[in-house]
Order: C-alpha cells, then sequence, then structure tokens
C-alpha cells in the first residue's frame, strides 16, 4: 500500500473514533508527557490501535493520541513520539506528523529533551529552535515523490516559525523563564555523543543536540505545515569540563522538572496563535 493510502486509511479510522476537529497539533518529547495531562479530553488512542502507527518503546513516552481542547484550542497531542533509533524507518518515525496534517491541524508544535551545547545554557533551559543542522543518516522525503504530499526538493528556508518564537520568548521573559532561541543538531543516537563530537556540535554552530525532531520537520516543511519547536535542556554538554555522566532516568528527571514552565509557554502561545 502506497504512503498516501497508508495515511487516509488511518484517517479514516481515527475519524471513526472521534468527530473531533483539532487546529493545533503537539508532539510531547521525552519527560515531557505531563502536559497531555492538562488537556481537556475528548477522545484518547493507544497507538497500537491505529492503523499502520509504530509503537513507541521509550521509556516515558506514554504511546496515545490525544484529542481535546488546551487553552481554548482544540488540540491533537502525540504522547510520546518515534526514533529512527527504535529501528523504525524514518517514514514510520515521520508518519504520524503526516496524519495529524490530513487530520486538518494548521500548525505543528514540538517539543524535545535536548543537550546543551552553549555555553550559556543550563539544565532545564527552554530553547526555542530557529534552525537545525541535520546529519541524521535517513531523510524521511527519500524515495519516489507523492505530489499529493508535497514537492520533490522542499525548500528549508523559513522552516522554523520565527515570529512565534518572538512571541514565546516574550512569554518566557513575563514569567521569568529561562529561554533562548537556538539551532537544533539532529543525531541518530541512541547513545549520548562523546566529548569530541559535543566540541565539533558547538563549534559548526549548534546550541542544542537530540534524536528527534529534524524528521518531523523535514516533513511538515514537505506538507507546508509551519512549525514551532521548543527544546528542554536536559544536561549541559558544553564547556567539555563540564560534562557529567547521564543517564535516561537523568534526563527525564531534569525535563520533567523544567515541565511546567514550558507548559506555561506552550498554553499561553497557543491563546496567541488566533
Amino acid at each position: 500500500m502506497e504512503l498516501y493510502d497508508q495515511i487516509q486509511e488511518a484517517c479514516a479510522w481515527l475519524r471513526t473514533q472521534t468527530d473531533f476537529h483539532p487546529r493545533y497539533g503537539i508532539v510531547l518529547g521525552t519527560g515531557l508527557s505531563h502536559l497531555s495531562d492538562e488537556i481537556e479530553k475528548v477522545a484518547e488512542i493507544p497507538y497500537g490501535q491505529i492503523p499502520h502507527f509504530p509503537v513507541s518503546t521509550v521509556q516515558s513516552h506514554k504511546g496515545k493520541l490525544i484529542f481535546g481542547m488546551l487553552a481554548g484550542k482544540p488540540v491533537v497531542a502525540m504522547a510520546g513520539r518515534f526514533h529512527y533509533y527504535e529501528g523504525y524507518s524514518m517514514q514510520q518515525v515521520t508518519f504520524p506528523v503526516r496524519v495529524l496534517k490530513f487530520l486538518g491541524i494548521e500548525h505543528l508544535l514540538l517539543s524535545n529533551a535536548a543537550g546543551g551545547l552553549n555555553i550559556a545554557y543550563q539544565a532545564g533551559d527552554l530553547v526555542f529552535i530557529k534552525d537545525h543542522i541535520n546529519l541524521q543518516p535517513e531523510n524521511p522525503l527519500r524515495g519516489p515523490n507523492d505530489e499529493r504530499l508535497g514537492p520533490r526538493f522542499p525548500d528549508m528556508l523559513g522552516a522554523y516559525d520565527r515570529a512565534l518564537n518572538a512571541k514565546a520568548l516574550a512569554i518566557a521573559q513575563k514569567h521569568n523563564i529561562r529561554a533562548h532561541e537556538g539551532v537544533y543538531f539532529g543525531w541518530q543516537g541512541p547513545n549520548l555523543e562523546t566529548p569530541a563530537e559535543y566540541e565539533f556540535l558547538h563549534r559548526i554552530g549548534a546550541d542544542v543536540v537530540g534524536m528527534s525532531t529534524v524528521p518531523e520537520v523535514l516533513v511538515a516543511r514537505h506538507m507546508s505545515l509551519p512549525v514551532w519547536v521548543v527544546s528542554v535542556i536536559s544536561n549541559q554538554c558544553y564547556p567539555i569540563e563540564a560534562i557529567q555522566e547521564t543517564s535516561v532516568e537523568d534526563v527525564i528527571a531534569a525535563v520533567e522538572k523544567a515541565g511546567p514552565q514550558m507548559s506555561v509557554v506552550v498554553r499561553e502561545l497557543l491563546q496567541e496563535m488566533g
């Protein structure tokens, strides 16, 4: 079955489960699924029940699609995402984003946990992404292009919504939340980077490093879907002498601590988005 047909089948099945019409899609990364608890839920559907959806295998990812109201706006939230390192293809990783687009969302809000490569960043800081550097080994747009989904060669200028970044920075400042605007580096994982790799990434202009998000942005851009991204700094990766051994439990704990601040920004940003 072609990708387009798989998307339509998933959407058709979801419409048998709920007639709710979301305008905003939200992807909740590692340690950030608690925002889903703030949604006034209309429907809650495990990924395993949705045709052609992968199943999330990462600790702290709830693995369900949630429809409802957040900050007075109709949203659909992915409580947990998929990663290339889990063994999925990039088309599988990004399949849910395509489904959300065909369900009618007008804007995609992505969140992730990321390591801080900028010397000014501390664990718990929010970073609103303005651009990315991609060295992941696969691209979700590789292969035959279906013009029903998007153009063969999507342009990546303006892939990130800088106007929303400015609003998010103003919201953060109003609430005394430490926040920045920066460049995301997409890495394959699942291992964390070596000190030499952190030094390399810092030198080529990356402010944060993570193992997700970029494929989702590529697919959203392919479908002309506006994107806003927030990274929550889970650990300090620069300067080299500041690096400490980090476990997934450490990452989750650091990001969950900052989760309420991210929630404040997301809720108020949604209110300003009209």
